[in-house]
């Protein structure tokens, strides 16, 4: 039986309007999806220390607008965005005094942290100066420090986060391999060395990732997307030594920050 005029049309209103309804509720869930209250935390990988374009109203932190929180920001428009990452950060400078914007709303949390606690500025300081004996000595003792007290540092700081920030998504996120081995370099540490380095980082890692696990946090690895592009291949994503700015030295560039940490940080959150 054929509709009839004014049916027909009474049900192509109620279709156009449904449509309507359901095309409102696709954008409001997408604007609420987009409408994060992200906080990013940490130390210098986090802020960006390496990559250049330092906000001066940060001082000595160098948070960067190429760093990835700051990237992901721009891409997604939070609804509010706290960028308190700082340049040399320890698990207990986040906790006294990178945690003020946390509460109950924020629902994006993302960190690195751990390195320096482990020390590992002065491990690449005596590394790069020193003989192979003492690189391979200060990597001995960072790892020893990374297996018996980190844990407890990184429970601390992990907890301090699910305490104020409840209901939050926290990503926490690994450090690089800093060298290809049997790579490009001509000069400088022995593979040896940097073979080394390497295994402490890929150490800190699996220790950071298994604490995330245990609070429930998700753990993004960067190793991978750094691969090929390591210190001593034809195009690194890290600084090497920056003898004009020694802060920098072994640190992501701005590509490494957009192309390795970004991408994790993203398939992630």
């Amino acid at each position: 039986m054929k509709l009839s005029r004014i049916a027909a049309y009474a049900w192509a209103l109620v279709l156009t309007v449904a449509l309507s309804l359901t095309g409102a509720g696709v954008a409001a869930a997408a604007t609420q999806a987009a409408g994060s209250h992200y906080v990013a935390l940490g130390d210098s990988y986090s802020s960006g220390v390496g990559a250049g374009s330092y906000d001066s109203a940060s001082g000595s932190c160098k948070r960067s607008t190429k760093a990835y929180p700051a990237l992901w920001a721009a891409a997604h428009s939070p609804a509010s965005f706290n960028f308190t990452a700082c340049s040399g950060a320890r698990t207990s400078d986040v906790t006294s005094s990178q945690l003020g914007p946390l509460s109950s709303t924020t629902d994006l949390v993302s960190i690195s942290i751990g390195g320096n606690d482990a020390g590992f500025s002065d491990v690449m300081t005596s590394c790069v100066l020193y003989s192979e004996s003492t690189c391979l000595s200060k990597v001995a003792a960072a790892r020893a420090y990374v297996d018996s007290t980190l844990p407890g540092l990184l429970d601390s700081v992990y907890s301090a986060i699910r305490s104020k920030a409840p209901n939050a998504h926290v990503v926490v996120i690994g450090y690089p391999h800093f060298y290809k081995i049997g790579g490009s370099c001509i000069a400088g540490l022995s593979d040896t060395s940097r073979s080394a380095i390497n295994g402490a980082a890929d150490e800190l890692n699996t220790v950071t990732a298994k604490r995330a696990a245990d609070h429930g946090y998700s753990f993004a690895e960067v190793v991978s997307g750094f691969t090929g592009h390591e210190i001593c291949t034809s195009s690194p994503w890290l600084n090497s030594v920056v003898w004009t700015n020694i802060g920098e030295s072994y640190h992501p560039t701005a590509a490494g920050q957009s192309g390795a940490y970004l991408p994790a940080f993203t398939r992630a959150a």
